[in-house]
């Protein structure tokens, strides 16, 4: 496989991979505790990553960083992995998967936020209307009735949209910072765990998984968080177009819901559907805006 047809496999199978990640991850943590689930997966991830390294080139990039660097790239991953999947991962709790996964897709709106805050890119009049019709699918998903899940629709949907929040804060940051992407997210899901592991032991009663929780923390680890996201990088590095690659990224929550319903049998409610619209409108809108440039 050559070219542009490796690229587009890279990104569309990550964007599949991806999209299991909310149906998998509410499985779960239907069982085993939130710090727990994040804990295991963290850590497989960020082992999964060195020892590929490894394997591909050796440890060099590793050496390249000092001190500073390397607390600044766990700052990141504090930030943009532990607050952002711990939120996520509450929020699955709370509401539905297809719920949490249209919430969680506000980050490419946050990363606009934090853009101008940040990096002093200019919010227009569009940018602005993209923003509000995003924001109003948070509105009519909270307030919707239909479909909801037992738990705090509110305080669910609270957690999913500071995880956006989170998240959009670290893509902008590491913007900034430009640092290999192995080595960053080898070190931020290493700090995941480290952080997720004291919170688990003081708060969460350890849950043993069975074989099958096993299988669902080890795809979450190996392919969700550390293969999708090499994969995902590569594509967009390797990329003629890396903007149309880009937007296939926003076939993500679309696949969740198929996801959902055949895995967790969650019907689509009216008011998810139209929060789904509005998120991606937004979205679309303001991609729109970028390619006008």
């Amino acid at each position: 496989m050559q070219g542009q047809g490796r690229v587009y496999f890279y990104a569309i199978s990550a964007v599949v991979i991806w999209s299991t990640l909310a149906a998998v991850a509410k499985s779960i943590l239907t069982v085993i505790p939130t710090f727990e689930a994040l804990f295991l997966s963290s850590l497989i991830a960020s082992i999964f990553l060195l020892v590929q390294q490894g394997v591909r080139g050796g440890l060099q990039g590793f050496r390249a960083y000092d001190g500073r660097s390397y607390l600044a790239m766990a700052g990141l991953g504090f930030v943009g992995l532990f607050v952002y999947s711990g939120l996520y991962f509450y929020g699955l709790t709370q509401l539905t998967s297809q719920e949490a996964c249209i919430l969680n897709y506000l980050w490419p709106m946050m990363i606009i936020l934090f853009a101008a805050l940040l990096l002093g890119e200019q919010i227009t009049l569009r940018t602005a209307a993209a923003l509000l019709l995003s924001f109003s699918g948070v509105l009519v998903l909270t307030l919707g009735k239909e479909g909801r899940a037992d738990g705090n629709a509110v305080l669910g949907a609270l957690a999913c949209v500071l995880a956006a929040v989170c998240y959009g804060l670290f893509c902008v940051l590491n913007r900034k910072r430009n640092a290999d992407p192995t080595v960053l997210m080898t070190v931020a899901w290493g700090v995941t765990a480290l952080c997720a592991l004291p919170v688990m032991l003081m708060t969460e009663t350890w849950v043993p998984l069975s074989w099958s929780q096993w299988g669902g923390m080890l795809w979450l680890g190996i392919f969700v968080n550390a293969v999708g996201y090499l994969w995902w990088a590569m594509a967009l590095q390797e990329a003629q177009n890396a903007a149309m690659v880009a937007n296939l990224a926003y076939f993500v929550p679309l696949l969740s819901l198929v996801v959902s319903a055949v895995m967790l049998g969650e019907e689509m409610s009216r008011a998810a559907l139209l929060a789904l619209f509005l998120i991606m409108g937004g979205i679309l809108l303001q991609n729109v805006r970028r390619q006008e440039r």
